[in-house]
């Protein structure tokens, strides 16, 4: 895989919403004031980016979140890990403010905010530069013409496999049978990741250091069944194609 990054392609097409409920005021300001400080601006950044880049005290490590909701699995994790970086990607506004809060209340000083198409991110990073990634609970896209809008697929999986580091994990996790059925299909089988199992019930299983998010919770009550997958980064090729 090539180590060259470039702009973004300017056909990629952002099909999620960005905005919801008009933000409190309290919520509108943190966006007006302090999500500047945080945000990950592509127009300003020198290429490839790397953790020196977005944190100057210095970190151990960089983890990935892709869509982080209204935020509380990546704060619990700011919080738990302070030595790591964190960077949040999500588009939609209440999001965005909600994981502000978060940062504000708790003080979190390692985490930094891509509120942009993930995909315009990825080619940025620095090769090799994540150990650990989350995917929770994205759209499923359920109905067949809407696949392609689906984050895990060959093309996405590829450019993720040059970021992460050899051994890194892409977390997922989703509460619908056939987006759960399609990172079966494309996941395991890509030649630059591996899906380990230590048990039959180990798709059943949240990771330990994880926590229930919102969405988790509310899927829980509402009877739909988590279904989580941990794919790792492997150290060579499994194939002769990598598209």
């Amino acid at each position: 895989m090539s180590d060259k990054t470039s702009r973004p392609d300017p056909s990629l097409r952002l099909y999620g919403r960005r905005k919801g409920k008009r933000l409190r005021s309290g919520r509108k300001a943190l966006i007006d004031n302090a999500l500047s400080s945080l945000q990950i601006d592509l127009d300003s950044c020198v290429e490839p980016i790397t953790c020196e880049h977005l944190f100057q005290h210095g970190v151990d490590a960089l983890w990935l979140e892709i869509g982080f909701g209204s935020g509380e699995h990546i704060a619990a994790q700011a919080l738990a890990h302070p030595n790591i970086g964190f960077i949040g990607a999500e588009v939609f506004e209440n999001g965005i403010a909600s994981l502000l809060q978060h940062c504000e209340q708790k003080n979190l000083s390692n985490i930094r905010i891509f509120n942009d198409d993930v995909r315009a991110l990825i080619p940025a990073l620095e090769r090799g530069v994540l150990e650990r990634v989350f995917l929770l609970y994205p759209d499923p896209w359920p109905k067949t013409r809407h696949a392609k809008r689906r984050f895990i697929c060959t093309e996405s999986l590829s450019k993720l496999a040059r970021v992460m580091s050899p051994g890194a994990e892409l977390r997922i996790a989703t509460d619908h049978p056939i987006y759960a059925r399609w990172c079966l299909l494309h996941g395991p089988i890509h030649p630059y990741f591996d899906w380990k199992v230590s048990s039959p019930d180990d798709w059943r299983q949240r990771p330990s250091d994880s926590i229930a998010t919102r969405y988790e919770k509310k899927a829980l009550r509402e009877g739909r069944i988590p279904f989580y997958l941990t794919l790792t980064r492997s150290a060579s090729r499994k194939g002769k194609n990598l598209a």
